[in-house]
């Protein structure tokens, strides 16, 4: 069992190092910024609850990651988000002026990240684990709790996906 100033000292070193990747990720999941300081905030709750439990199997970034895939994995089949996203979708075909002015808006928003956001969810997680947050390969298997050829299987199909998108023209890409 950690002393309460140890586990406090732990706590506050995971979100110095770890809070702003953790935003990230949460916010690839569930795209409202809002729910993702919400979702953020609970889990250090839980690692903070959990710190006497941890074995150091993994290292504490990893076992961060783990918690907050779990915790967006939880709240998107959660009643409260498949209400929000149909009222969502409602309030935006009610607000809409034309396809066109949809279609010109939405050439201007699209980048590099907007394309990997596009990606399902099983491809756009190792993306972005693997780029933009640089776990290795076996750290995201553990953090999704797949096997690594599993993780490298879904890069590749990411990539390809990516690829393709840009190619057909359904994505603006500049140099």
């Amino acid at each position: 069992m950690l002393p309460q100033n140890e586990k406090d000292s732990l706590l506050q070193a995971a979100m110095d190092q770890h809070g702003d990747y953790i935003k990230r990720l949460i916010y690839t999941y569930v795209k409202d910024l809002p729910k993702t300081e919400d979702l953020a905030q609970e889990v250090f709750i839980k690692f903070y609850k959990s710190l006497d439990a941890f074995e150091g199997r993994s290292s504490i970034k990893t076992y961060l990651y783990r918690i907050a895939v779990n915790e967006c994995q939880n709240y998107l089949k959660s009643w409260h988000y498949k209400k929000f996203e149909v009222t969502e979708k409602v309030k935006n075909w009610l607000k809409r002026d034309s396809f066109e002015v949809d279609f010109l808006q939405q050439e201007q928003n699209q980048s590099i990240g907007a394309l990997v956001n596009s990606l399902p969810i099983k491809y756009r997680e190792v993306i972005w684990l693997y780029y933009y947050v640089e776990l290795s390969i076996a750290d995201i298997a553990e953090v999704l709790k797949c096997s690594p050829n599993t993780v490298k299987t879904r890069l590749a199909r990411g990539r390809k996906l990516a690829k393709i998108t840009i190619e057909e023209g359904d994505f603006d890409y500049e140099y």
